[in-house]
């Protein structure tokens, strides 16, 4: 495939925009014989006289003419490349694939996304939300760039920074009878919805109730975390859910309860190692990193 060089057609674009060699080597910054040079080479690349000489002006043949109609064409092509590519390394298009839980991304992540996307109002974001191990194996695997999800969480590749613990708490309908505290055996009294198996949020619900020698049957079991909520209000019975899941301007209905033991759950930011960084995928990375700062404890 025949190419050209884009100095050589800037160049020869410039003596015709000036009228003369001396004129296009003062705009450009060259010596005459050098923008010579230049329009020469691309004459032979070309296989056709481009420019010829009335008087003191410099004009275009009729192949130069042609080329000129192109030329046009091939600046505003290459400016637009250079200006999406320019985008690109500035973070402010680009994308950003964020693995989550569906209850940090529902409770925790709307601020920080929010002002993701004020800062890069182009870039391309996409949340999935899934289990703490699909969203591993797929950082692992490099489907997403990022994921916030619970602990525990392993990879050889991956960089995993703690960034947040959340309590547990009990929460039920009001005139549902509940201690200050609520113990495991007080819980097994009570009608009480759990996450479905397969998570680690069920999962560090139940080996709760084993360490105090309880084995709990839930009446219902749900993937949703507002779908147990709503549950929770038509007075089915109690549930054990995140404390971020809970805001209590907007819950106030509820009765909200800690557990005895206290019980936690720790998310974790994960990314690989190797992962380059552009602005926007840098800026979340930090921004979910920051979390530890509001909780010390982490």
């Amino acid at each position: 495939m025949q190419s050209l060089n884009l100095d050589q057609l800037r160049t020869f674009v410039t003596v015709i925009d000036c009228g003369s060699f001396s004129a296009a080597a003062v705009r450009l910054g060259l010596t005459q014989p050098a923008v010579s040079l230049q329009v020469r080479q691309l004459e032979q690349r070309l296989g056709s006289r481009l420019i010829e000489r009335v008087g003191r002006k410099a004009r275009t043949t009729a192949a130069g003419a042609e080329l000129l109609v192109h030329a046009g064409r091939i600046d505003a092509a290459v400016t637009s490349a250079l200006e999406a590519v320019a985008r690109h390394a500035s973070g402010a298009m680009g994308r950003v694939r964020l693995g989550t839980g569906a209850t940090a991304c529902i409770f925790l992540l709307p601020p920080i996304l929010g002002e993701l996307r004020r800062t890069y109002p182009n870039l391309d974001i996409t949340v999935s939300t899934g289990n703490t191990a699909d969203i591993v194996k797929a950082v692992d695997e490099n489907l997403i760039d990022i994921g916030l999800v619970t602990m525990p969480a392993s990879g050889r590749m991956l960089d995993i920074t703690p960034v947040l613990d959340d309590e547990f708490v009990v929460v039920a309908p009001p005139g549902m009878t509940l201690p200050p505290r609520v113990t495991a055996t007080a819980l097994s009294q009570l009608p009480v919805l759990l996450f479905e198996p397969g998570g680690n949020t069920r999962r560090i619900a139940d080996e709760w109730l084993a360490h105090s020698g309880v084995e709990l049957k839930p009446i219902m079991s749900l993937g949703s975390v507002e779908a147990i909520k709503e549950m929770v209000g038509a007075g089915l019975g109690c549930a054990v859910l995140p404390g971020m899941a809970i805001r209590r301007d907007r819950d106030h209905g509820f009765q909200v309860r800690s557990l005895s033991p206290p019980l936690h759950r720790r998310l974790a930011v994960v990314i690989r190692r190797d992962k380059r960084l552009h602005h926007g995928l840098k800026d979340i990375f930090l921004a979910l990193k920051r979390l530890a700062e509001r909780n010390p404890a982490v």
